[in-house]
């Protein structure tokens, strides 16, 4: 036996999976950047993708609550903030139908009252943030020209 031919046989056991799972997720991530996905989408993708595997339940809604806590409110990046809104905006439409259940209490049906309150108060600042967001986010772009 040659050396190459040796030297080749010591590295073979190092290749376990060429094109196993992890080549597989490689692949997605690529795919999805081609595709102009958001990276935060990719983000929750992956970790959608870790939770599965790993058997850890709630892991990818960690992800998303973390993504949109530091980049939404924190840095004020556009997409969480979107996609925080789009959940509040349907959680008060289920509260809002709620409200309507004549089998709720007047006390219930006072606190129901109060939360779509604070749904509203929270849409409105939400959509100020993205405004705030994609105005800033236009300076910054004009700025650099």
């Amino acid at each position: 036996m040659s050396e190459e031919t040796a030297e080749k046989k010591e590295l073979d056991p190092l290749i376990t999976q060429p094109h196993g799972v992890e080549q597989q997720a490689k692949m997605e991530i690529v795919n999805m950047i081609h595709s102009g996905e958001s990276p935060f989408d990719i983000i929750y993708h992956m970790a959608k993708r870790l939770e599965k595997s790993s058997g850890e339940p709630g892991y990818a809604q960690y992800v998303e609550d973390q993504i949109r806590a530091v980049y939404g409110f924190a840095l004020q990046h556009v997409k969480p903030m979107r996609d925080e809104l789009r959940d509040v905006e349907e959680r008060l439409e289920r509260i809002k139908k709620s409200y309507e259940n004549p089998e709720f209490t007047e006390e219930e049906h006072i606190r129901i009252g109060f939360a779509i309150e604070r749904h509203k108060k929270n849409i409105e600042r939400l959509k100020t943030m993205i405004q705030k967001a994609e105005a800033d986010g236009e300076d910054a772009t004009i700025q650099k020209n």
